[in-house]
């Protein structure tokens, strides 16, 4: 893992010190909301519906022991003993008071943490596929490039000010665990034909109101070339972003209206300026990064005992089956902890969970731990030997549900039970999905399926790229929720398709249930995924099972 330089500590040292001193301005009344708000901002902190909430940056996602078991401590001694994992690879409090503030900043800066570009219209935290450095299928960890953009990005003098927020994702793998294609800039590893890696270079893609899937600018930039490039894309933006309205400043607006060639023209035509006087990070630093996310060094000892515990134990079978992936190192699993037990509240982990997780990342997984944009938490590098005993302290600790990728493993944003945004609930609607099928006992009947919910139309919940996504809306003082089918966040990555009219809260199950039958019903074989299916068959049969009434009621 990165571990922070002199530069960095100091630099995060007086960001405290600075905030300190704004807060005591704040409360003191020398400093007015509006006045008080970009700077709170700047530091991660918002103001919600009941209290505010603090947003802590976890950079691509990836933590160690210690900082899990501070999270776990500021929850207990500054919230109420719980975090919410976030979409962004993020962990966010929801009752700090606001003269506590500074102390938990400081909590954070005694393990290598932050909150700092969390918010405001600036390079958010950049995320990355949370299997990096472990997965079979990676051709190099994106890691160390998710560290260096993160220091180019951080308080860079031209891109504290964007038109609007920015967000960055990479993956290095060919199967895509970042969502790249639905940010602002998306990096895919690839290599070239001499096999010489490089990056495929996504921009343009976002969620919220104006829902687009990112263009390629480059099927292939050189290593070399990441930094100037980037650079140019932000300068293009920076000056021609739209700042007269922030529904339409995202750059994926910018990238419609003016064109995918003219953007690309753009963009080169900067690119070629930037190189002229563009320095390159010192060799000895990008060495530092690559060394700083060296593999560990695995035990490669082989036992019988993970394939003895699948033969004896039904229920380790099926977390193995939906928790365990494929790992670079045939010795070790992916284990994913999910965050999402049936009726929990999903991405929420209590303090004692935090501990149990840090505690068996320090025992059996090398000391790393991701948090997924799944809202779950990884243990990359666990031996399979060990994998038993790690599912055992799991499932004591009620964190051993068996749904990664199914029905229940739903993301959800916080909604109208935290969000000043929000529309519409969409943790209670998650809960009564869960609840409802594993009632019904079909979930491994159905197989893979992502259910994304959003409490408003910004999407944070990313239902646009659900397979079955939900958006909760006000209509006429009353929750509305419409569906749309379809969506993928993968390398296939696609926007879902809106059925019609929206639903009452009390509708909506019964409307899930008709599409999950449906599905059932017209599958070809056992092994098609609701995805496969839908892509055959489009959204005809599914829009008349949950609207069948309603035709009927034109047809009589």
């Amino acid at each position: 893992m990165y571990a922070y330089s002199e530069f960095d500590e100091t630099f995060v040292r007086n960001r405290v010190a600075q905030f300190r001193s704004q807060v005591e301005r704040r409360v003191d009344g020398s400093l007015t909301e509006d006045e008080f708000k970009p700077l709170r901002l700047m530091n991660g902190l918002y103001l919600q519906l009941h209290a505010y909430m603090l947003r802590v940056a976890v950079p691509y996602g990836t933590l160690n022991s210690r900082q899990m078991n501070q999270l776990a401590y500021i929850a207990d001694k500054w919230d109420k003993g719980y975090g919410h994992f976030t979409t962004r690879q993020n962990i966010q409090f929801n009752w700090p008071k606001l003269r506590d503030v500074p102390e938990i900043l400081e909590a954070l800066a005694d393990v290598e943490m932050h909150a700092i570009q969390t918010s405001g219209n600036c390079i958010r935290n950049v995320t990355a596929d949370h299997f990096s450095g472990a997965a079979a299928d990676e051709i190099e960890d994106p890691r160390p490039t998710a560290e260096l953009l993160r220091q180019w990005s951080t308080d860079h003098p031209e891109f504290q000010f964007l038109p609007r927020k920015f967000k960055i994702a990479i993956t290095g793998a060919p199967n895509d665990r970042a969502v790249t294609k639905a940010h602002d800039i998306g990096l895919r590893m690839v290599r070239n034909e001499a096999g010489e890696p490089g990056y495929e270079v996504i921009v343009g893609g976002g969620l919220g109101r104006t829902p687009m899937v990112g263009k390629t600018m480059r099927e292939f930039l050189p290593k070399a070339d990441l930094l100037p490039y980037l650079e140019a894309i932000l300068r293009v933006y920076n000056l021609n972003g739209r700042r007269d309205n922030k529904y339409k400043a995202r750059i994926k607006i910018l990238v419609h209206e003016t064109g995918t060639d003219e953007i690309r023209a753009l963009i080169e035509e900067a690119f070629i300026e930037q190189k002229k006087f563009f320095q390159a990070p010192p060799a000895a630093l990008v060495e530092g990064l690559e060394a700083a996310f060296a593999p560990p060094l695995f035990d490669n000892t082989q036992s019988l005992a993970f394939d003895h515990a699948q033969n004896e134990n039904a229920a380790f079978r099926s977390f193995v089956e939906t928790n365990v992936a494929e790992h670079k190192n045939p010795a070790y699993g992916i284990v994913s902890v999910s965050l999402k037990p049936v009726g929990g509240t999903p991405g929420d982990a209590t303090s004692d969970q935090m501990r149990v997780l840090a505690e068996l990342a320090l025992k059996y997984g090398h000391d790393e731990l991701r948090v997924s944009h799944e809202q779950n938490i990884i243990l990359p590098h666990v031996r399979k030997a060990d994998i038993p005993a790690v599912y055992a302290a799991l499932k004591e600790a009620g964190l051993g549900t068996a749904n990664i990728g199914l029905l229940s493993d739903i993301i959800a944003c916080p909604g109208m039970d935290y969000c000043a945004l929000a529309t519409a609930r969409s943790i209670p609607i998650a809960q009564e999905i869960a609840v409802r099928f594993d009632e019904l006992k079909l979930e491994r009947e159905i197989g893979p399926l992502k259910i994304k919910i959003s409490g408003c139309i910004n999407a944070c919940g990313h239902h646009h790229v659900g397979h079955i996504g939900i958006l909760g809306l006000d209509k006429a003082g009353v929750e509305n929720y419409q569906i749309t089918l379809g969506g993928d966040g993968t390398e296939t990555a696609t926007i879902g398709e809106r059925t019609g009219p929206g639903f009452a809260a009390e509708d909506l199950i019964p409307a899930i249930e008709a599409i999950i039958q449906t599905y059932l019903d017209i599958r070809e074989a056992e092994d098609e995924t609701f995805l496969q299916a839908y892509r055959r068959v489009g959204a005809a049969p599914f829009k008349a099972a949950i609207y069948k009434d309603e035709t009927n009621a034109r047809a009589a």
